[in-house]
C-alpha cells in the first residue's frame, strides 16, 4: 500500500508541477516583500545603534553662549553631573565667508579625542599644528581635498593649515547637510525632517587646540554617558533620560544651550524615514498576505477537486482519509515551505538592497550583521497555517464521500442569465462568442469574485507604489531612500500580479481541458480557442482593475497617513492610468505563456476523462 501511495503522490506531483512552482513563486514573492520590509527598520535602527556605541557619540552637547566660554569650575560641574562619562572640551566657531556662507571650525586635542570620533575617508590625522581635517564633501558642504591650503587670517585668525585628511563626523552624515545653525538650539529643525534652512554651511574643519593656545574661549563641551544601551535608535527612555539630564544641566550651569540626539537632524530623519518604512511594511503587509493566501488556499481547494477520481481509487483500495489527505498536505506544505524558505534569503537581500538605497540620503553606518526574524516568521507561519488547514478541510470532506459518487463527473454548473441580458440594447447587440464568454465568467461566481478580489488588490498595491513613487519625484516629498522603497513597491506588486494571475489562469485552463477540447474537435482554429480562454481573463481582470480603484484609494491614503507628507489629490493624473496598463501588461505577457499550454491539448485523453 505503502509503494501504491508513493507512485500516486509522485504522478500527483509530476501532473501539477506547474501549480507547484506557482505557489512556490507566490508565498516567496509575498513573504520576501513583508519580512525585507518590516526587517528593514530594525536593521537600520540596530546599525545605528552600533555606531553610536562604536564612534562614542555624544549625547548631550552643551554651548556656551557666554563670550568668556567655559572656565574650570563649568567643567568641573559637568564632569560632577557625570562622574563616569567622557568629557570633552573644545572651541567651537562660525565664521562668515559673506552673508550666505560660512565655515565652521573645531579646534580639538587629537590626541585625547573621544567623544565623537570621526571616521577617516581618505589621509590621515594631523601630525602637528600645522595640519588639519575637513569634513568630507556632500550634497552641501564642499569639503576640502587633501594637500589643500586653508587660509584662516581671511576669518579673522592669525594662521594657516594643510588638509591632512577627511572625515565622516558621525553627526553629520545626512547627505542634505545638517544644520548650519546646529549649535543654535532655536532654529534646530523638528522631528518632520523638512527643514530645507541649512545650506549656509559650507566647509567643517578640525584644527589642533593648540593653535588656540588661549587665544580663544572654550565654549563646546561634549558628554558621552557611561550606559552606552539607553541609547536603542533615540528610544522613549532614552528620551526620558536626556530630557531629565538636560533640565540638570540647566540648573548647573548658566547662560548655556543644550543640544541632545533628538536635535541632531542625521539621526532624528533616520529614524524617522525608517519608521515610515516600517509603516508601509505594516500596511501592505496585510494586502499582500489576503491575495496570497486567498490564491495558494483556491489552489489547493481545486486541485483537490480535481483530484476526485484519484481520491476514490484510493478509498476503493483501503485508505483511510487520513492517508488520502495526507498527499495533499505534503504537497501544500512543501510547496509553501520552500516558497518561504527562499522568501527568507530573498527577504535578507530586500533588506540589504534598501539600506544600500538609503546611501542615496545618508552616509549609512556600517550595516549591522544582527538578523531579525520576526516578520519573516509571522507571515511564513499565517501562510503554512492556513493553507494547510484549508486542504485538510478540503481533503477531508472530499475524502468521506462515496468512491461512487467520487467516480461520476461532477456535473457542470449550469448556465444562467447575466445582468447584462436584461439591457437588450447592449445584449442584442453582442456577438455569440461574447454571450458565451459572459455566461461563462459568471458562472463560477465563486471562482470569478475570487479572481477580481486578487486582482483588486494587486492592482491596489501596484497603484500604491506608483502614488509614493511620484509624491517623491513630482511632489517635492521624501527623500531618495523614500523613492527607492517606492520602486520596490510597484516591482513586487507587478510580480505578485504576475503570478496571481498565472495562477489562477493556469488552473482555468486544466479544469476545462474537456470543454478546450471539445471546441477543437469542434473545428475552432487555435485562434480562436485561445480567444475564447483569453475573452474570460481579461473581463476578469479589468473587472479586478476597477475594484482595485476604491480598495488603491484605501491603501494610498494610509500609507501617506504613515509617511507623514502626501495627498489623493497631489497624484498626477497619468499615474491613475500607469497602474491598469502594467496589470493589463503582465496579463498578456502571461496568457502569450499559456498559449501553448492550451493548444497543445490532448483531445482524445481530455474527452475520455471521467469515462
Amino acid at each position: 500500500m505503502i509503494k501504491t501511495w508513493l507512485k500516486t503522490l509522485g504522478r500527483m506531483f509530476k501532473k501539477h508541477i506547474t501549480r507547484f512552482l506557482s505557489l512556490v513563486f507566490m508565498v516567496l514573492i509575498a513573504v520576501a516583500f513583508i519580512s525585507g520590509i518590516g526587517s528593514s527598520t530594525d536593521k537600520i535602527n540596530k546599525s545605528l545603534t552600533k555606531y553610536y556605541k562604536q564612534q562614542n557619540v555624544g549625547d548631550f552637547i552643551i554651548r556656551s553662549m557666554s563670550p568668556q566660554g567655559f572656565g574650570d569650575e563649568d567643567i568641573s560641574a559637568v564632569k560632577e553631573l557625570f562622574p563616569q562619562a567622557d568629557v570633552d572640551v573644545c572651541t567651537a566657531m562660525d565664521v562668515k565667508i559673506d552673508e550666505t556662507r560660512s565655515v565652521r571650525l573645531y579646534f580639538v586635542d587629537f590626541e585625547n579625542w573621544n567623544v565623537n570620533v570621526p571616521n577617516m575617508v581618505e589621509g590621515e590625522m594631523p601630525s602637528d599644528k600645522t595640519q588639519a581635517v575637513a569634513e568630507r564633501g556632500d550634497n552641501v558642504i564642499k569639503g576640502c581635498s587633501v594637500g589643500e591650503e586653508a587660509d584662516l587670517s581671511s576669518y579673522g585668525l592669525p594662521f594657516k593649515v594643510t588638509v591632512s585628511g577627511t572625515v565622516q563626523s558621525p553627526l553629520t552624515f545626512a547627505l542634505d547637510g545638517e544644520p548650519s545653525d546646529y549649535n543654535d538650539i532655536d532654529k534646530v529643525p523638528d522631528s518632520t525632517v523638512g527643514t530645507k534652512d541649512m545650506n549656509c554651511l559650507e566647509n567643517i574643519l578640525y584644527i589642533s587646540s593648540g593653535l588656540a593656545g588661549g587665544y580663544l574661549p572654550l565654549n563646546y563641551i561634549s558628554v558621552a554617558v557611561d550606559d552606552r544601551g539607553l541609547f536603542n535608535a533615540l528610544s522613549d527612555g532614552y528620551k526620558s533620560f536626556t530630557d531629565k539630564q538636560t533640565v540638570q544641566i540647566n540648573d548647573k550651569l548658566q547662560n548655556v544651550k543644550v543640544l541632545t540626539l533628538f536635535d541632531n537632524y542625521s539621526f532624528v530623519s533616520l529614524t524617522s524615514y525608517a519608521e515610515k518604512v516600517e509603516g508601509i511594511g505594516y500596511i501592505l503587509m496585510v494586502a499582500f498576505l489576503l491575495v496570497t493566501i486567498l490564491v495558494v488556499l483556491s489552489t489547493m481547494t481545486r486541485l483537490i477537486e480535481e483530484e476526485r477520481p484519484q481520491i476514490a481509487c484510493l478509498k476503493t483500495l483501503g485508505y483511510s482519509s487520513g492517508a488520502i489527505i495526507s498527499k495533499y498536505v505534503l504537497f501544500a506544505f512543501l510547496a509553501t515551505a520552500i516558497g518561504g524558505l527562499g522568501a527568507y534569503f530573498a527577504g535578507l537581500g530586500l533588506t540589504e538592497l534598501i539600506y544600500f538605497v538609503f546611501n542615496y540620503s545618508f552616509a549609512m553606518p556600517p550595516v549591522t550583521t544582527q538578523i531579525t526574524v520576526i516578520f519573516f516568521v509571522i507571515t511564513s507561519s499565517v501562510i503554512i497555517a492556513a493553507t494547510l488547514l484549508a486542504t485538510v478541510f478540503s481533503g477531508l470532506k472530499m475524502a468521506n464521500e462515496r468512491p461512487a459518487n467520487l467516480l461520476r463527473p461532477k456535473p457542470p454548473r449550469a448556465g444562467k442569465k447575466v445582468f447584462l441580458e436584461k439591457i437588450p440594447l447592449i445584449w442584442n447587440k453582442l456577438s455569440f462568442k461574447y454571450k458565451s464568454t459572459l455566461r461563462n465568467v459568471f458562472r463560477y461566481f465563486s471562482r470569478f469574485i475570487m479572481t477580481v478580489v486578487a486582482v483588486a488588490f494587486s492592482t491596489a498595491l501596484v497603484l500604491t507604489g506608483l502614488a509614493l513613487l511620484d509624491m517623491c519625484l513630482f511632489g517635492d516629498f521624501g527623500s531618495a531612500s523614500i523613492m527607492g522603497i517606492a520602486a520596490v513597491i510597484v516591482v513586487f506588486a507587478g510580480l505578485l500580479t504576475a503570478v496571481v494571475i498565472y495562477t489562477l489562469t493556469n488552473i482555468n485552463i486544466s479544469e476545462r481541458n474537456k470543454e478546450i477540447a471539445t471546441l477543437m474537435v469542434l473545428g475552432y482554429q487555435d485562434r480562436e480557442v485561445t480567444g475564447y480562454i483569453y475573452r474570460e481573463v481579461y473581463i476578469n481582470t479589468v473587472i479586478g482593475i476597477i475594484f482595485g480603484y476604491p480598495l488603491a484609494v484605501f491603501l494610498i491614503y494610509l500609507v501617506f497617513s504613515a509617511m507623514g507628507f502626501g495627498t489623493l489629490a497631489g497624484i498626477s493624473w497619468f499615474m491613475w492610468l500607469i497602474a491598469p496598463f502594467i496589470v493589463l501588461l503582465f496579463t498578456g505577457l502571461v496568457t502569450l505563456t499559456l498559449r501553448r499550454k492550451i493548444v497543445k491539448i490532448n483531445m482524445n485523453e481530455s474527452l475520455k476523462a471521467n469515462e
